[in-house]
């Protein structure tokens, strides 16, 4: 069989191949991205993301640029590949993706990092380069990173709880602007009806998951999953008697953790006490 050759000169990579489509049919109304914000009601800014793979984006704002570019279901279908192509992923956490999309609910436990889906690109960046990644490497990762939040949007998005380790929102980021930005997003993910977060002071002492973070996977099926994670390598646990034992130290931790409205208003207090970024 000949070797298959390509034909548009386009990225095969679903995000990038996504994001130049969006680049092109652009070019070719001739538009500002604040043009385009200016016509479709949304900020400008997020059609900048969405061009240079920063974000995907949502459904509905995909569906307005299929309806105003006239490319019915285009651009829809292409941001549907993207969202689910694990191959941006790194290989050793790709299965753990693969289950990620597909369970039914989610909770979490974070040692000292906020977990990736309440993310925003400034703090995976910074996150990411700290752990040694740089370059084109870095900025794949990070949109990889941001795809992944679109797990939680929708009407059908699952139930995500986190339990945030107090060190994870004494811990900022350098740049002041960057931080008071994930502050603000993870005030907004709490306020929303799939998601939860709770805070777990440091007054709570040791417990079992102490140094591990851990994310308990419940699937279609019915069983559930663990991925456990330290600062250099995570592992995915399947076998039924360590899962187990993970959820009673998640319980027991949550039984620890401030109340989802006690937590909302110190993530309000961190907020509140965040220096100011000098530019504005």
């Amino acid at each position: 069989m000949p070797t298959r050759r390509a034909v548009t000169g386009r990225s095969r990579e679903p995000r990038a191949r996504f994001a130049e489509e969006l680049r092109h049919l652009r070019a070719q109304r001739g538009e500002s991205l604040r043009q385009l914000g200016e016509r479709l009601g949304w900020d400008w800014s997020l059609f900048g993301k969405m061009e240079s793979g920063e974000t995907l984006g949502g459904p509905e704002v995909v569906e307005a640029l299929d309806q105003h570019y006239g490319t019915p279901g285009l651009l829809l279908a292409l941001w549907e590949l993207a969202i689910n192509d694990q191959t941006q992923f790194r290989e050793r956490y790709r299965r753990y993706m693969e289950l990620e999309a597909k369970a039914t609910s989610l909770w979490h436990f974070a040692v000292s990092v906020l977990p990736g889906l309440l993310q925003t690109p400034g703090y995976a960046r910074e996150v990411l380069a700290a752990g040694g990644l740089k370059g084109m490497e870095l900025e794949q990762q990070v949109q990889a990173r941001m795809g992944r939040r679109s797990l939680l949007e929708g009407d059908d998005a699952p139930p995500f709880r986190t339990i945030l380790s107090e060190a994870v929102l004494r811990t900022p980021l350098r740049d002041a602007g960057e931080w008071r930005e994930q502050l603000e997003y993870l005030g907004e993910m709490a306020d929303r009806g799939n998601v939860t977060v709770q805070v777990l002071p440091f007054r709570a002492g040791f417990h079992g998951l102490t140094g591990v973070a851990t994310m308990l996977l419940r699937l279609r099926e019915g069983r559930t999953v663990a991925y456990t994670e330290t600062g250099y390598r995570g592992e995915l646990i399947e076998e039924t008697a360590p899962v187990e034992r993970l959820q009673l130290a998640y319980d027991a931790v949550r039984d620890l953790a401030m109340s989802p409205n006690e937590s909302r208003k110190f993530v309000l207090r961190m907020l509140e006490e965040a220096p100011c970024d000098p530019s504005t």
